[in-house]
């Protein structure tokens, strides 16, 4: 007896055939691969919406990443915080959420403010884990602003672990400390200066 996942599985277009889109193939196949009909009236346009939002993440565009201004008070720390953005871990493909806050001691040039947001999500619409996703922003705030003083602190929630394994919810915390910001006062002053945004 042929079974209907088998029957389905000969009217699904091969991945990269002309004139298919091969998103909405892979889609199709993993409905089938599951148990369902994706034929039916709920899942019909599912393959189509699949294939555009995972275009839309990740050729996400943040726009502009590098305005700078000069500033005459270099040395003053800047922390940015209440930075959410969303992601998705390369291990299992599931999303996982995080806020971050920003640090740095700017020295002749300083960063446009939204610019932190922006580089946030310039590098968390892509597979990732929260360690890179942490080590990229502060590579990145370094690059533009030519600041070896800068920090990273991430606070994310995932669910490959919510949802799967283990089953419960956690914070995990990732904290990026370069330059003079390793300095433990330093620390202390970011984190107590932005301890309202992170809870």
């Amino acid at each position: 007896m042929t079974s209907s996942i088998e029957v389905l599985s000969e009217d699904l277009p091969l991945l990269g055939e002309e004139g298919k889109d091969p998103l909405e193939a892979v889609a199709r196949q993993l409905l089938v691969e599951i148990g369902e009909d994706p034929e039916r009236e709920g899942l019909r346009d599912t393959p189509a919406r699949y294939a555009r939002w995972w275009r839309e993440f990740t050729q996400y565009d943040p726009g502009s990443v590098d305005t700078l201004f000069e500033t005459t008070a270099s040395g003053n720390l800047v922390g940015v915080s209440g930075i959410s953005v969303w992601s998705l871990c390369e291990h299992h493909l599931l999303p996982f959420s995080c806020r971050f806050t920003i640090g740095y001691l700017p020295q002749e040039k300083m960063l446009g403010l939204s610019k932190f947001a922006r580089i946030a999500h310039q590098h968390a619409h892509k597979l990732q884990s929260q360690e890179q996703l942490s080590q990229q922003i502060a590579d990145e705030v370094e690059r533009l602003t030519g600041s070896p003083d800068v920090a990273v602190i991430g606070r994310g929630e995932h669910l490959c672990m919510a949802m799967r394994g283990i089953r419960t919810p956690a914070t995990m915390t990732t904290a990026v400390w370069r330059g003079a910001l390793k300095d433990s006062a330093l620390r202390s002053e970011l984190i107590a200066l932005t301890s309202d945004s992170n809870r």
